[in-house]
């Protein structure tokens, strides 16, 4: 994360606590964010030189000035007109790890080979919490080279429960014997 978007979305998630619209402009910028990453010529229109910044900010209240909270809205036309545009999902990141921070919510990464249904994700989201003490947003990711077992990653710690990590664990301590 730049410098830019930690000072840029820390500053607009302090507003957020301000006038207490956390929650909505969080779920707006997710939104935005899809909005960018499905249509990435439209942020590449948004930050180019040749066009009149005017025009720019024009194009942003078009877009999101009926939909949006105005703090949200004057913030994008902020990093248009700073021309760090292409900052903002590091400024949604931000925005969301003190907001996590405060609301004592952890992200958690879980790899498998195949998606966990509905009932196996409940059930490690209520471990998670009941080990973290923490409220758990769970995000899955398929791989199939994993083969068996998962992976979590919670707060920097990975914990390897696949097959390929035991076996590379058992490798790496076979390395070590010596005779």
């Amino acid at each position: 994360m730049t410098e830019y978007a930690r000072v840029y979305g820390g500053s607009l998630y302090d507003l957020a606590v301000e006038e207490k619209l956390t929650d909505a402009i969080k779920e707006e910028m997710l939104a935005i964010k899809e909005i960018f990453r499905e249509n990435p010529e439209y942020l590449r229109l948004l930050s180019e030189p040749s066009i009149k910044k005017e025009e720019r900010l024009s194009l942003i209240e078009k877009a999101f000035g009926d939909s949006a909270e105005r703090y949200l809205v004057s913030f994008i036309k902020l990093l248009c007109e700073k021309g760090i545009l292409g900052e903002y999902e590091g400024c949604l990141g931000e925005f969301v790890r003190r907001y996590n921070a405060d609301n004592g919510i952890s992200e958690v990464i879980v790899t498998s080979a195949v998606a966990l249904n509905d009932e196996q994700k409940a059930a490690l989201i209520r471990k998670l919490e009941k080990t973290s003490g923490k409220k758990i947003s769970l995000t899955q990711r398929v791989d199939p080279g994993v083969v068996a077992g998962i992976k979590v990653e919670m707060e920097g710690v990975e914990l390897d429960g696949t097959v390929s990590g035991r076996l590379s664990d058992l490798s790496r301590k076979l390395c070590e014997i010596k005779l």
